[in-house]
């Protein structure tokens, strides 16, 4: 089941007006409503059900919900034998939601394979809010005092949804992700969602599953009511951590 057509949403609707994710888009793949807002309610509304917004400056704000889903589960992400060997000898540390907006920033910064970004001003705010309040968080890779790579992203219950990472250094964003998957390898996570697919991410382990297995194991997954506090208060050294699969 799709739908020809997108569901306007304005400002004043009650966060949880969305319509069922089976109606989205199959051409462009998951376009499911436009217009609201980015309200801290709507936002975790939507991640809950499997909906995340992704739009360029000067477009109407526009929420998606792709099929099929690209996601981590345990014992999914591929470490490399060169990139054990790295890390082991790695100089860097990982430290969390210390440097929240600067991970932003360099997320949105330009990047050689498109034009411009899809982190707005108003994203920027809005994810800001979340991290305020306790949802959404940076894991940052730190070398000899700058920050090198990272990731953000939002963790409801016991689902980890990414929204961009970034590197300055070789395998940054791989550390950072790396982090990440090994709380599902520990149990604290049960996916990480990656929104849409991308040949680097299938290629450390990421997996293809249909829209409505995602949404229904969220069910579950998003159950928890209170942000996640689990995060280290100090920083960890790469070299220290669990490299080997």
């Amino acid at each position: 089941m799709s739908n020809s057509r997108v569901m306007w949403l304005s400002p004043g609707d009650p966060p949880d007006r969305f319509p069922p994710v089976a109606l989205a888009l199959r051409e462009p793949d998951g376009l499911l409503a436009a217009g609201g807002d980015l309200s801290k309610d709507r936002l975790l509304h939507a991640y809950r059900h499997g909906i995340f917004p992704w739009y360029d400056e000067g477009q109407p704000l526009l929420w998606w919900s792709p099929d099929p889903r690209c996601v981590f589960m345990a014992g999914d992400f591929h470490v490399s034998r060169r990139l054990q060997r790295e890390c082991r000898r790695s100089a860097a540390e990982l430290r969390f939601n210390t440097a929240f907006s600067d991970v932003v920033a360099a997320c949105a910064g330009p990047r050689r394979s498109q034009q411009g970004t899809w982190i707005t001003p108003a994203m920027k705010r809005a994810y800001r809010d979340l991290h305020d309040c306790g949802w959404a968080h940076s894991i940052e890779v730190w070398q000899a005092g700058k920050l090198v790579g990272g990731l953000y992203g939002l963790m409801i219950g016991t689902a980890f949804f990414g929204e961009s990472m970034f590197s300055l250094q070789a395998n940054a964003s791989k550390i950072a992700l790396r982090y990440v998957t090994g709380l599902l390898d520990s149990g604290a996570l049960t996916v990480l969602d990656c929104q849409v697919v991308s040949s680097h991410l299938t290629r450390l382990g990421a997996r293809i599953i249909p829209r409505a297995e995602f949404v229904r194991d969220l069910a579950s997954a998003c159950d928890g009511p209170r942000p996640y506090a689990g995060w280290p208060d100090t920083g960890l050294p790469v070299a220290d951590l669990r490299w080997s699969e």
